[in-house]
């Protein structure tokens, strides 16, 4: 079953109810149309994008206990910060185990593995959009383990200027459509750090990212071949003329939302993005466990 995303922009109080969400809105008496009730089992991933969005201790530990991420934005509406559960896994301790013990030479081969499918899905955005694509076919040949030569950074630069054109830059402070960009990829890195825990893993322990202050390195990782499905959405909005304001509209952040239901191709067979990625961290802790040599990650 695909799970929803939840996005609350508007004053709201959220709370339990016969282990359903329950959605309350101020100044709404009628309880007929202000009682929508939601069941936690059918929920991913819920954002909090409001200043007077009020939730029960009650609704997040039964939230957590359903390995549901939730996600705070700040004032300028960009997602901040996330909860998820200690444990989303039966065999957490001992799957964690073997994700401290995994050797460098692997960790080095996985990240190779990681690098190449981006590349590649960035050459499927560039050919969708009729740009040239062969450059990063022909760099994606060239990345070893570990990428010490970070043919990624060289893939990228080559990339954005081909996109967005030769004058745009890839900031997270940049200038439009970057923020469009960062919102979505937050989006991606929530339902990715689900999937990890989901899976007996934690997010923090990282292949390649290994900054001391990102408690998300694992999953800044695994997102990365997931990102070009991103750039696909925003792109077709930029080239709809949508993105030219310096805010983040609410009607924009609906279609960036999409992304966590969009269809991709995973192992020759389409499934929701949410699903591609469970597979994909899923096959890599059977990795960490020498019983896959790959990880799963959809193409583009």
């Amino acid at each position: 079953m695909i799970k929803k995303t939840l996005y609350f922009g508007n004053p709201a109080y959220l709370s339990l109810e016969r282990r359903q969400l329950v959605i309350k809105l101020p100044g709404v008496e009628d309880e007929r149309v202000n009682k929508i009730p939601v069941p936690i089992e059918d929920i991913a991933l819920i954002i909090l994008d409001h200043s007077r969005i009020t939730i029960s201790h009650k609704l997040i530990q039964k939230l957590q206990e359903s390995n549901v991420a939730i996600v705070s934005c700040n004032d300028s509406h960009m997602p901040s910060s996330q909860m998820l559960p200690y444990s989303g896994h039966a065999l957490m301790t001992e799957r964690l185990k073997k994700q401290i013990e995994v050797s460098i030479s692997l960790k080095r081969q996985l990240w190779k593995q990681t690098v190449e499918c981006k590349i590649k899905n960035q050459a499927g955005v560039l050919e969708k959009y009729g740009k040239n694509y062969k450059r990063l076919k022909m760099l994606a040949l060239r990345v070893e383990s570990g990428d010490p030569h970070n043919v990624e950074g060289r893939a990228a630069s080559y990339y954005w200027k081909e996109l967005f054109g030769p004058e745009f830059k890839r900031e997270r402070e940049g200038d439009s459509p970057n923020m469009y960009l960062n919102y979505a990829y937050a989006i991606i890195r929530a339902s990715v750090a689900r999937g990890l825990v989901s899976s007996g893993m934690h997010p923090t322990l990282g292949l390649f990212h290994r900054n001391k202050y990102n408690v998300h390195c694992l999953a800044d990782d695994i997102m990365e071949p997931y990102r070009p499905f991103v750039d696909d959405i925003v792109y077709d909005l930029y080239l709809q003329g949508r993105l030219e304001s310096n805010e983040l509209e609410k009607e924009i952040k609906v279609e960036l939302l999409k992304v966590s239901n969009l269809d991709v191709i995973i192992s020759k067979k389409q499934s929701p993005l949410q699903i591609a990625i469970s597979r994909t961290t899923n096959s890599l802790y059977e990795c960490y466990e020498y019983t896959r040599r790959r990880i799963v990650y959809p193409v583009f």
